[in-house]
């Protein structure tokens, strides 16, 4: 890969997430309803041409929870429409591969810059939607019983499983589940996900039992769906889920690609990783695999494992092609319920425990939205949950920063100097300490929409700086996805030694600090002022203290 060096890491962190992304590939397959093999190939095709041509250097692409949700759905929609699976599957194909081409001119277009106007609440509400989606759509499986596709559907006939649940079936989702948590507190060398897989399909070949397996994975490399290309009925549906999964795997990537981000301290380029998914996805649907996107748990693997560039991605996909050429025939053994066990987890671990614990100590406005996009996620429909979500946090929003913006105009005072100049002297910091003290100033809320101010602020710190002062006397409000952005700032920030001063702290922004304990974990109340004058006397005797003991 001509531009891209090879790092040591690389070929660790791709082959890890190769391991770990096997089992999830296979269990993807299953739950789309296309099978194991369709899980594979797009694991295989997605993982090297979206590593190969995106624009994230760790980022580990596959089938993903939400992106397999969805397919499930347009899967089902499809073949009731045509009747049988082989006769829908061409037209099923040909949407994976409109919706490839869809995230393409999306990047062409330079789409991908406004995935940051998606507020928070509306991410973890769908976020969180989707994993309780997973969840739900494994407790048949889990108990011995093929699920309908339909999660209203689940919820009127769970009395049927329960009233005659497979036991074998039960123990082994059960046991996987237990190997998945457990194992890592002996030793996180291997992943628990591998390790469940392995043991739990090994006992009913030892112990006879009555469960469903995978069945059949063909061997050998995938052939060319050609067929693809002669599905022309029912364009407008298959255009429209298209569009709906080209969306969806856009938000998914571009979020693990920002999450990437600020764990290894780079920059993505979006609109590269948009067409770098869109390839992927369509290579995936010519070889008749299911569509893809950045793997969150898979790219996190790759760069604790060492990973830095492309390579790993590649080398990651081909892993599982290796797998798929040697191992198909021994993978087709392996139980369903296993891979059930393996989906809960998967489902666990996408709902936003965060967002839900500070769900009463957010703004009403964003738990709210943060709720109502989770019901519709779950019970509607995936873009429209997300749609309902922009709006209603959109107006919300406007309406709130309108009344805020009556309220500040009111109760301004007449004369109230502001500052202007060069930031040291407007500020009269002391000329022997200006070289360590760095002066942001924020105007205006801190909301969804500008989070990437705070990034830049992170990064634009003086390298002889031991403290920032941040003036926020022109904030009069901060929503959720600004406070932790703070929170992130403030961390990243302690981690290289700099100290953190508030100045001009309103009662908002104040309030919501201290609920996430924000304050007075991270920044402490000495370190909160309300005038220029008593902020710079604290900062230097701070710096002063710092300089006579010699520590950095």
């Amino acid at each position: 890969m001509k531009g891209i060096t090879l790092h040591p890491g690389d070929i660790f962190g791709g082959i890890t997430a190769g391991i770990v992304a096997l089992p999830l590939a296979l269990a993807f397959g299953v739950q789309s309803g296309l099978g194991a093999a369709a899980g594979l190939y797009g694991a295989i095709a997605v993982g090297i041409l979206a590593a190969f041509f995106g624009g994230t250097a760790t980022q580990i692409s596959g089938p993903t929870g939400p992106m397999t949700v969805v397919s499930a759905a347009v899967i089902a929609s499809l073949i009731a429409l045509k009747g049988d699976l082989a006769s829908a599957l061409p037209s099923i194909l040909l949407c994976f591969m409109l919706a490839g081409f869809f995230q393409i001119l999306l990047g062409l277009t330079g789409a991908g810059k406004y995935i940051k106007y998606i507020p928070y609440p509306v991410v973890s509400g769908f976020m969180t939607g989707i994993g309780v989606i997973i969840i739900v759509l494994q407790l048949f499986p889990m108990l011995g019983h093929i699920s309908p596709g339909n999660i209203i559907d689940i919820f009127k006939n769970l009395g049927t499983p329960l009233s005659d649940i497979n036991f074998y079936a039960l123990l082994l989702a059960a046991l996987s589940i237990a190997i998945i948590y457990l194992f890592p507190k002996i030793t996180k060398a291997i992943p628990s996900v591998l390790v469940a897989l392995i043991i739990v399909s090994l006992i009913p070949i030892f112990i006879p039992m009555d469960v469903r397996i995978i069945g059949d994975i063909p061997s050998g490399l995938p052939a060319i769906r050609l067929e693809l290309f002669s599905a022309f009925g029912r364009l407008d549906m298959i255009i429209l889920s298209a569009l709906t999964l080209a969306a969806l795997g856009t938000i998914d990537s571009l979020l693990t690609s920002v999450v990437a981000d600020n764990i290894t301290r780079t920059t993505h380029n979006s609109n590269k990783e948009l067409i770098g998914q869109g390839i992927g996805n369509m290579g995936s649907a010519l070889i008749g695999g299911i569509p893809g996107a950045g793997a969150t748990m898979r790219t996190l693997v790759n760069i604790r494992a060492g990973g830095k560039s492309k390579v790993s991605g590649v080398i990651h996909g081909l892993v599982l092609l290796l797998i798929l050429l040697g191992l198909g025939k021994f993978a087709s053994q392996i139980p369903l319920p296993v891979l059930s066990g393996i989906l809960i987890t998967v489902g666990i671990g996408i709902i936003d425990t965060r967002g839900i614990k500070h769900l009463r100590k957010v703004t009403r406005v964003d738990a709210v939205v943060m709720i109502i996009v989770l019901v519709l996620t779950v019970f509607v429909d995936l873009l429209q949950a997300v749609a309902a979500g922009m709006i209603i946090s959109s107006v919300l929003f406007m309406k709130r920063v309108g009344d805020i913006s009556q309220e500040q105009s009111v109760s301004t005072i007449d004369g109230d100097e502001e500052v202007s100049g060069a930031l040291h002297d407007a500020y009269a910091i002391p000329e022997e300490i200006q070289k360590y003290v760095s002066i942001k100033q924020i105007n205006g809320p801190l909301f969804f929409g500008n989070n990437d101010y705070f990034h830049v602020l992170s990064q634009q710190i003086s390298s002889t700086s031991k403290v920032l002062l941040i003036d926020m006397r022109l904030v009069p409000y901060i929503d959720q996805s600004g406070l932790y952005t703070m929170e992130n700032i403030v961390l990243h920030l302690e981690q290289k030694k700099i100290q953190v001063f508030l100045l001009g702290l309103q009662t908002q922004p104040k309030d919501m600090m201290k609920n996430i304990n924000l304050i007075p974990d991270l920044v402490d109340e000495g370190s909160i002022h309300t005038d220029p004058v008593a902020s710079v006397a604290a900062i230097t005797a701070y710096i002063n203290e710092k300089l006579k003991s010699g520590k950095d």
